[in-house]
């Protein structure tokens, strides 16, 4: 039986480049190639596609996003997270939305093939060097407001343009980075957004 697989990747060389890879395998098939994550859905269940690859950082919607959107709404496709981003709060978002795997873009194309037939078949493949990184760091102690706060933070907002792109007040939003600097353990905001993002808190 042919597995049918849809590309996510904002980067049409990268896309490309699994395309023909993956092809390559005698039961894969890449059916469907996307650049945005919000045209994940539809065209997943235009082409009926078994398996989503997603990458994490693209326009419209991100792949966390994206695979949260599949399993609630075509959860006929699983999604597996290609990405070149491995941090280890994005591994257990990625797993919290319902992806089925996360792997990096350098594995090799035999252990991505490999991981396509697992995600398929129903059984969870994550990257292990990604899994041990995980355990060590720990989830994320960020609220979700802290997170959105820092997320607004981290395209160089004044507090003002924070309070009014959150539809919080400006104190509230003081109150939110401090909190938010004090828990990553960053002595200004701008650290803490560095330090959320390394760790794919945001």
């Amino acid at each position: 039986m042919t597995i049918r697989l849809l590309l996510a990747d904002d980067q049409a060389l990268v896309r490309g480049a699994l395309a023909a890879l993956l092809d390559l395998e005698p039961d894969l098939e890449v059916v469907a190639q996307v650049g945005r994550g919000d045209e994940v859905v539809a065209s997943a269940r235009d082409a009926r596609a078994d398996v989503a690859l997603l990458d994490v950082e693209m326009p419209g919607l991100d792949g966390i996003g994206a695979a949260a959107a599949l399993r609630r709404t075509y959860p006929d496709c699983r999604s597996l997270i290609v990405t070149t981003f491995g941090r280890p709060g994005y591994l257990r978002r990625a797993l919290d939305a319902g992806a089925s795997g996360f792997v990096v873009k350098d594995t090799p194309a035999e252990q991505l093939a490999d991981a396509v037939r697992r995600v398929h078949a129903g059984l969870r493949v994550v990257d292990p060097d990604l899994a041990v990184e995980s355990l060590t760091v720990g989830e994320s102690p960020l609220t979700e407001r802290e997170r959105d706060v820092l997320l607004h933070a981290a395209d160089g907002g004044t507090v003002a343009e924070i309070a009014k792109a959150a539809f919080l007040s400006e104190g509230t939003v003081r109150n939110y980075l401090s909190s938010a600097i004090g828990k990553t353990g960053a002595r200004t905001r701008a650290e803490a957004v560095r330090i959320a993002q390394d760790n794919g808190w945001l």
